[in-house]
């Protein structure tokens, strides 16, 4: 377990685990923790894994977004001071690491991208108009995964929760609709640190022509892909996912160097 590992201080939840280069975890809307569990496990042996709780539905409205979240990293880097850091996210918080990247360049060492929104996603917002039917949502969940049963009851559970507060729908579409103002085309060439993207070849809400995309737009980006694999991959398939991560980092040089102050 790796709650004895979160930590409460001022405006940021987070969990910190291990010593050496930071690697910060940005999870997606539905995501939290639990989503990089064996993630976390491997990577702290090598690097100081941190990962801050998004605040999805305690920051004001407004701020509710891609930029929002992107300040709120910086001054989670800056409470943390943290000088450079790799930067890994999964869905939302792939493109909040992507906005992160080209306003902040010389805070990131590199990025590892997965299921990552920023171009185009199909947005879970308006596709819930059955929200009181809690077949109809487990069905909804399901479908971010290649194998339906990685969908497990507490995980059904709690989007079942959060499609019937009004609240965090509010919050939630809001979140849609800020990723696509902020799409990140025009962007991405300027991205010019190493960025390695692992696909799930069945993603349904960031289809993997999305990947090539990211691909073909971004300077330095290396693709894999993991088969029968849906969003989630780290969730779906966490020790392929390892493995491709490990391979990658070891390949650009950035394995288990202790050091904050890699060039890039």
């Amino acid at each position: 377990m790796l709650d004895r590992y979160i930590k409460t201080e001022g405006d940021f939840k987070y969990l910190e685990k291990g010593e050496g280069t930071p690697l910060v975890i940005l999870h997606g809307i539905m995501g939290g923790l639990s989503n990089f569990d064996e993630v976390i496990a491997h990577f702290s042996k090598y690097y100081k894994v941190l990962m801050p709780e998004l605040p999805i539905y305690t920051f004001p409205l407004l701020k509710t977004s891609v930029k929002g979240f992107s300040k709120y990293l910086y001054d989670f880097f800056e409470h943390k001071k943290i000088d450079k850091a790799i930067l890994l996210g999964n869905s939302l918080g792939g493109h909040v690491a992507l906005y992160f990247a080209n306003k902040n360049p010389e805070k990131v060492i590199a990025m590892i991208l997965t299921g990552s929104s920023g171009l185009y996603e199909k947005s879970m917002g308006d596709s819930y108009p059955k929200r009181k039917n809690y077949d109809y949502i487990k069905r909804k969940a399901q479908e971010v995964f290649h194998n339906p049963k990685v969908a497990t009851k507490e995980l059904v559970d709690e989007v079942f929760e959060v499609v019937n507060n009004r609240m965090k729908v509010i919050r939630t579409l809001s979140l849609a609709k800020s990723a696509i103002r902020h799409n990140m085309a025009k962007d991405l060439p300027n991205i010019k640190m190493p960025v390695c993207l692992i696909w799930g070849k069945d993603d349904k809400v960031t289809p993997p022509e999305v990947a090539e995309d990211f691909k073909k737009l971004l300077p330095d980006a290396d693709l894999y892909w993991i088969d029968q694999c849906g969003h989630a991959p780290m969730m779906e398939h966490p020790q392929i996912f390892i493995e491709i991560m490990d391979k990658w980092l070891t390949k650009r040089g950035l394995k288990n160097t202790g050091n904050v102050s890699l060039s890039h």
